[in-house]
């Protein structure tokens, strides 16, 4: 294993909707993988590594998503984040290289991670939106939602919020914030205007967790649930999975918070 000498964190932005996620996977297109073909050509050698701070879904999106590279030679961060946005490709921009030291840890060291999931009401969208905002197609009950939201807020069992967990994961998660606002951040003459995003914020999240507390709150919006019924899924965790995996292309991982940031000297 190599022992390398130089580490920066690089924050990114993304469209995932032609991608098949982050993690470099055979066959398909990933982030990852468009990021290592990036760095290939810009060093002309592949003697360096990249890691991300965690896995996203096939064609979820990316406001902020931080990786780090290890190297064996110095870089000039300045110079690295102009090469990256010279050649990276339309969907994905670099927005900032900072040097770290080897304390470091992209995983580890995370803070939290807030989640956006955008959705409409009502009417079916024009197809431009498809990308962004995930339409349901139905007129939801969006006071239901928006009060039934607030229970996920604390710490409670998500066992029933999770994708096929391994037996020793902790399905026990904090939720520091959840909330349905108005969207204010998509505009536009074919953007609905009943369109919201659902905010949720942790340290980490299970694999579909963010998605399957959509599908939960869309049941509710469309009557199959009820508030109760959400609040019974953390005291009977012990139940059938949330039955509704909201669709991957509204999901936008929105900020990623970490420890101080040691920068090498």
């Amino acid at each position: 294993m190599a022992n390398w000498t130089y580490f920066y964190l690089i924050r990114i932005e993304f469209l995932g909707f032609r991608y098949h996620g982050w993690q470099k996977q055979p066959k398909y297109k990933t982030v990852h993988g468009m990021i290592d073909k990036t760095f290939d050509f810009i060093f002309k050698h592949s003697n360096y590594r990249t890691l991300g701070c965690g896995r996203t879904d096939a064609k979820v999106s990316a406001d902020d998503y931080a990786l780090e590279l290890f190297t064996m030679e110095e870089l000039n961060p300045k110079q690295l984040l102009e090469m990256l946005n010279v050649n990276l490709p339309s969907d994905v921009r670099a927005k900032s290289v900072d040097q770290v030291n080897a304390a470091f840890n992209i995983i580890q060291s995370v803070l939290s991670k807030e989640y956006h999931y955008y959705f409409s009401s009502g009417k079916k969208t024009h197809p431009y939106n498809a990308s962004f905002i995930r339409d349901f197609g139905a007129q939801l009950d969006m006071e239901k939602m928006k009060e039934s939201v607030k229970l996920f807020e604390g710490t409670h069992n998500f066992k029933r919020y999770a994708s096929k967990p391994s037996p020793d994961a902790n399905l026990e998660r904090e939720i520091r914030l959840a909330c349905i606002e108005s969207n204010n951040k998509f505009t536009g003459q074919y953007v609905p205007q009943n369109a919201f995003v659902f905010k949720v914020k942790a340290k980490g999240f299970m694999r579909y967790q963010v998605r399957l507390m959509m599908g939960a709150l869309i049941e509710i919006g469309k009557g199959t649930w009820s508030i109760e019924d959400l609040g019974q899924s953390f005291i009977d965790y012990n139940g059938p999975q949330i039955r509704h995996i909201a669709p991957s292309s509204g999901l936008v991982l929105h900020k990623v918070e970490y420890e101080d940031i040691i920068v090498s000297d």
